[in-house]
């Protein structure tokens, strides 16, 4: 295992008037599980390659620890990649691609046949070692993929592009637990390419939000779903994403149309700001209970375990989630609370502040 460091790595595909990957300094740290996560088209998967060695940076340089690996290939970097679809040899067993990056690299057999097996048991794979891969389904194929990605207990770095795309969605929450099982056991750095929050924020140590070719955030997943730096994770992370609502600071108050929904916390300039709060914490009372901001309901999904109410500030939308079985109902006036503690003030998409409340008391 080594720490991967990356030194103003950038990739363009059109001699840089474009940047699939936006030149960027990071270092991925020895044994720990990584998420990377962002929507299709944000250079997830570049970035994947890059440190793979399948492609080489138009600018920058790649270290293994100390060791400067960026015209080296990818054999040569020690790495593992599972990609999106299965990639075997259709006509060997289970066992055998399981085995085949173990017998290639001169390991003994009876650590090869403990690895195999062990990587079989972790993946549900023990009643089809025998079998020709060929024979398999897509999702079953794409398991033995990961065991091959997996068997392997000395790699740099187990890198792993959307390996779950083609498994029945009900193997995939115990397929991401197995996966933790591994890493536990081995000791990897892996790096999970996903564009599923759920994925990443179940499997990883830490989620490093990507979009556009940048790093916008990274930490853990509570973090990045508490404490949002950009609105961009903020959107992204939590289903539904967090509100985003145009706001005024005026003095030392924050305000949403007419009405005061906090202080600022820190010092800032008056002018235009947004706030962010995730519909988890919005809180809805009915008129004259305290000063509010005034909405409008819209909609009221039935969730099951919960309701989702949507209303309408002026023209925007926000979501609050409330108890299931709910009494509010479409057209209904309510007034929107925002908790200080868990609401947020950005301006060019950049988090720059936070709400403090207007009573000193915690409530805004």
């Amino acid at each position: 295992m080594a720490d991967i460091r990356l030194e103003g790595v950038g990739h363009s595909y059109d001699g840089g008037r474009t940047w699939a990957v936006k030149p960027m300094t990071w270092t991925w740290r020895s044994s720990r599980a990584y998420a990377l996560l962002g929507p299709s088209g944000c250079g997830k998967t570049t970035l994947l390659n890059i440190i793979s060695g399948l492609i080489t940076p138009t600018e920058g340089r790649i270290f293994f620890d100390d060791r400067d690996v960026t015209e080296v290939s990818t054999r040569g970097r020690d790495i593992a990649q599972v990609f999106q679809f299965p990639v075997l040899y259709e006509e060997m067993s289970v066992y055998d691609n399981l085995a085949f990056p173990l017998r290639n690299r001169k390991v003994p057999k009876p650590e090869v046949d403990r690895r195999v097996r062990q990587v079989s048991r972790l993946l549900g794979l023990d009643q089809v070692l025998s079998r020709r891969s060929r024979r398999l389904d897509a999702g079953r194929q794409q398991i033995v993929s990961l065991g091959r990605g997996l068997v392997r207990s000395q790699v740099a770095a187990v890198l792993l592009d959307e390996p779950l795309t083609v498994v029945d969605p009900a193997l995939k929450w115990t397929l991401r637990s197995k996966l933790k099982e591994i890493h536990r056991d081995t000791g990897h750095t892996l790096i999970y390419v996903t564009h599923d929050q759920t994925e990443a924020l179940t499997f990883a140590d830490e989620v490093v939000v990507l979009n556009d070719g940048a790093i916008v955030q990274a930490g853990e997943p509570s973090e990045l779903f508490l404490s949002p730096s950009h609105e961009f994770v903020g959107h992204f992370i939590g289903s539904p994403g967090m509100n985003m609502l145009p706001a005024e600071i005026a003095g030392d108050v924050v305000r949403v149309g007419q009405e005061d929904v906090g202080r600022v916390g820190e010092p800032l300039p008056p002018g235009p700001v947004r706030i962010g709060v995730r519909p988890e914490f919005v809180r809805i009372t009915r008129a004259g209970t305290s000063p509010g901001v005034p909405a409008r309901v819209t909609a009221i999904d039935r969730m099951g375990a919960y309701d989702l109410v949507h209303t309408l500030v002026g023209e925007h939308q926000v979501i609050a989630k409330a108890e299931a079985g709910s009494a509010y109902r479409p057209d209904a006036v309510e007034f929107l609370h925002f908790p200080a503690d868990r609401t947020f003030l950005f301006r060019d998409e950049v988090r720059c502040g936070s709400l403090a409340p207007l009573n000193g008391r915690g409530q805004a």
